[in-house]
């Protein structure tokens, strides 16, 4: 995977729109966002903006637009002492530690990052540029950049959305895309086995916070590791939002825009697993943290392995969908539409991703859930 895009044009656009202000689309178009009343669930979600976007579908891209800049946030900090720096992605300046501990799992980590990053950017841009283009309000989360990131090595010390500090993971979509006799769509009341069952009984920091946290070693090894699955443990949540909110779209120009971005999240979610793999597997794991005594089993070992745990499994295993009447099929799960994007803003939340945010912060996402979640399919 090379970081080298053609079209040098659109690195400095993503740059210099970054730089100004991070998170809108222009001109400050989202301010009416947080200023103006809420009003979709009392209005027809029909009713079209200039003729071209109905209120419902401006929703839908609204929401997408958000989580997308949301991820663009921890991804840049990710980026800034783990990935690759260059002119696409720019920011930070790397820690040789942290990165020499990504690699350690994979040797391609640093570059995944960057084209991560890079691929957040451009949805958050492509989505905030689509509502302006049709008279819609796109998304600006400006002024709630206020928590403090890393202070270590190669972090560019800049204010952030999202704190990735303080992780609480559920590592359960490990064995939900291993378990071949259920979907949660189907049964919602399943709890599916955690692979890392430390990550989801504490608070974890996933990238150094300053350099003393780079020794000991296994303390910045549980870090990295931390990173490892907190990554597709985000993917797999945009791997289920867009093809949720996909049915929902009444326009088929909004329908083409989220089924063709959800498929990339997909993809990451699938690099992501796999490079997650080798922090609970020979010769990383089994791994506890001297520090905060976080431990990584080896996943292959007693008293895991077997299938539902395999490490070398990265494809999901087909499992029922739709109906137990009808054969078991490979599918994303899951994709129930209802209240999709408020269970979107649960788990984020419940992650500890905003830990340190505001009232208000956080009543604005829920605001923009219940509006996604209040599009009507009208075609």
């Amino acid at each position: 995977m090379s970081h080298t895009k053609s079209g040098s044009g659109k690195s400095t656009n993503r740059r210099s729109f970054l730089q100004k202000g991070g998170v809108a689309a222009a001109a400050g178009a989202g301010l009416a966002l947080l200023t103006d009343p809420i009003t979709a669930l009392a209005q027809s979600t029909t009713e079209k903006i200039n003729g071209t976007l109905s209120q419902g579908d401006a929703a839908l891209l609204r929401f997408a637009a958000a989580a997308e800049i949301l991820e663009t946030d921890f991804w840049i900090q990710y980026n800034e002492l783990g990935g690759i720096q260059d002119d696409e992605v720019p920011f930070g300046s790397g820690n040789p530690v942290y990165t020499e501990k990504l690699e350690a799992l994979d040797d391609d980590f640093p570059q995944y990052i960057h084209d991560n990053t890079d691929d957040e950017i451009t949805h958050f841009t492509f989505l905030n540029a689509y509502l302006k283009a049709h008279g819609a309000s796109a998304v600006d989360l400006d002024q709630f950049r206020t928590l403090p990131g890393s202070k270590a090595t190669g972090s560019s010390g800049s204010p952030r959305l999202t704190n990735l500090t303080q992780l609480t993971l559920d590592t359960s979509w490990w064995t939900r895309y291993r378990d071949d006799s259920h979907n949660p769509d189907l049964d919602p009341n399943f709890a599916f086995p955690q692979a890392v069952p430390d990550l989801f009984k504490g608070q974890f920091t996933a990238i150094p916070r300053t350099d003393d946290d780079l020794t000991p070693d296994d303390h910045i090894q549980a870090i990295a590791n931390t990173a490892a699955f907190h990554m597709p443990t985000i993917e797999q949540g945009g791997n289920s939002l867009y093809p949720s909110m996909a049915q929902r779209a009444s326009s088929v120009e909004v329908l083409r825009i989220l089924i063709s971005i959800g498929p990339t999240e997909t993809m990451h979610f699938q690099t992501w697993s796999d490079v997650a793999g080798h922090a609970v597997s020979d010769p990383i794991a089994p791994l506890k943290d001297p520090v905060t005594g976080l431990r990584f089993p080896d996943l292959n070992s007693p008293p895991f392995g077997g299938e539902g745990f395999s490490t070398s499994l990265i494809m999901p295993e087909p499992c029922p969908f739709l109906s137990r009447k009808l054969p078991r099929c490979s599918v994303i799960r899951p994709t129930e539409t209802r209240n999709a994007a408020m269970g979107v803003v649960r788990f984020l939340t419940s992650m500890g991703l905003f830990i340190g945010q505001s009232q208000q912060f956080l009543e604005m996402l829920r605001d923009l859930a219940s509006n996604a979640d209040a599009a009507r399919r009208t075609c």
